[in-house]
């Protein structure tokens, strides 16, 4: 067994890393509106984050996409700060670190950026996510910046960088 592998996008992850954000929001109970599940991005991350100032970077282990995270301008937010975007994981990734890593490499590439916040939004009963974000540095906010579509996500946080 070889250790996980991080990486950008790449056009192959399309699928296996929409069928990851489906599972795992499927896990949580989720609502398919408003959150990513109903993104019409979804299908198509490798283009998505093929743009200025956006990247998505894959866990893949023993060819197989375990997760995902990115970074984008925040929708209708200032041109300083961006949003911590699709960090999902399978069962088989988490608590073994891989989120820890996630998280800084997506904050290293929003600094060499140029952003001066960071952004996200979760749902309250995804409490791992949330201890994580907060061990991270990421603090509560008594609501949501920008205009993401995400109504069902009611947990807002954010990091100065």
């Amino acid at each position: 067994m070889q250790p996980p592998i991080i990486r950008p996008i790449e056009e192959k992850d399309n699928t296996p890393m929409a069928a990851v954000i489906r599972t795992v929001l499927e896990s949580f109970d989720a609502p398919k509106e408003g959150t990513a599940y109903a993104d019409t991005s979804l299908e198509n991350l490798y283009d998505a984050y093929s743009t200025e100032r956006a990247v998505y970077f894959v866990v893949e282990e023993n060819g197989k996409i375990i997760g995902g995270a990115g970074i984008a301008p925040l929708a209708g937010g200032d041109e300083n700060t961006c949003e911590l975007q699709k960090m999902y994981y399978l069962p088989e990734a988490r608590n073994r670190g891989i989120g820890t890593t996630m998280i800084k490499r997506c904050l290293v590439k929003a600094r060499e950026l140029g952003y001066e916040k960071c952004y996200l939004e979760t749902m309250p009963n995804m409490t791992a996510a949330q201890k994580l974000y907060a061990k991270n540095g990421f603090e509560y906010l008594d609501g949501p910046m920008g205009n993401t579509g995400h109504h069902a996500c009611q947990v807002q946080m954010l990091l100065q960088l």
